[in-house]
């Protein structure tokens, strides 16, 4: 069971829709919450709406960001193993 506290405003205009709509208050908090979390479910993060482009500029390399330290020392070898 879960018990919610809500502003005088909020209470009257709950009332008013149930009454309205010929619908108990538990019925439509419990409609409002499914939705709620329906919808949290389909909102991406900021990281995943951009995942796709984040490291790409330019190399077009996804793993720019966590895998230059191993790339410099790989040219460094490079260069100065000649």
């Amino acid at each position: 069971m879960l018990n919610v506290r809500l502003s005088d405003d909020t209470e009257k205009e709950l009332l008013r829709y149930c009454l309205d709509q010929g619908v108990s208050k538990s019925t439509v908090v419990k409609e409002a919450l499914e939705a709620y979390l329906i919808q949290r479910r389909k909102t991406k993060s900021a990281f995943e709406a951009g995942v796709d482009l984040f490291g790409q500029e330019g190399s077009g390399r996804k793993d720019g960001s966590v895998s230059y330290k191993k790339r410099v020392k790989e040219k460094l070898h490079a260069k100065h193993a000649r």
